[in-house]
């Protein structure tokens, strides 16, 4: 496959995955029918995935759903943080790792969910159920899209589901944290 061909690929693979968490979360009314954006948390996309991905990238051959799914979670508390002091922690260049240091990689659904977020009891089950279930979602069109594991292929679709994961995380909580994206009411 020549390089114009995997970004082709890639491309579409995006596509497919964004349209699928987009639509599975409407289902699930975690999302508004307009998904709310962020320029300033989605410009931070490539600074996250390069620290992310020492990590992500070798947890996903065995913890490959928890490898997908903490990029979700990173989405949401990069949401958080925007709502919560923009003019404070954009300047700050360690979202990552500050996340992944409050309980260590393998508790950082915990950290974000509960530490972070605040959700408790069902709420923050309902949370750490919906990333899982979007997650898995995402592996299963990786699993199906049938790249061969090391190509440049494989790597860019990993890429490309993290990203859109992240971007579906960040969309979640803006709307949780009360931004809906609905028309204005022309006064009468």
């Amino acid at each position: 496959m020549d390089n114009s061909q995997v970004k082709q690929l890639v491309e579409s693979f995006e596509a497919k995955v964004r349209e699928d968490i987009i639509g599975f979360l409407q289902k699930k009314e975690a999302l508004d029918p307009h998904v709310p954006e962020c320029p300033d948390v989605e410009e931070l996309w490539g600074a996250i995935a390069r620290s992310y991905m020492p990590d992500g990238a070798r947890e996903f051959k065995d913890y490959p759903v928890v490898s997908l799914g903490w990029m979700m979670l990173i989405g949401m508390a990069m949401a958080f943080y925007w709502d919560t002091d923009w003019e404070k922690n954009s300047r700050r260049t360690d979202f990552y790792e500050k996340l992944r240091d409050m309980r260590g990689y393998d508790n950082l659904d915990e950290a974000v969910v509960q530490d972070l977020l605040g959700y408790r009891d069902e709420a923050a089950e309902k949370v750490t159920e919906l990333v899982a279930e979007c997650a898995s979602r995402v592996f299963s069109l990786i699993s199906h899209e049938h790249v061969e594991p090391g190509t440049p292929a494989a790597l860019g679709c990993y890429i490309a589901a993290l990203h859109q994961l992240y971007l579906a995380g960040m969309a979640m909580e803006l709307n949780a944290l009360g931004y809906h994206m609905t028309p204005l009411q022309q006064p009468s």
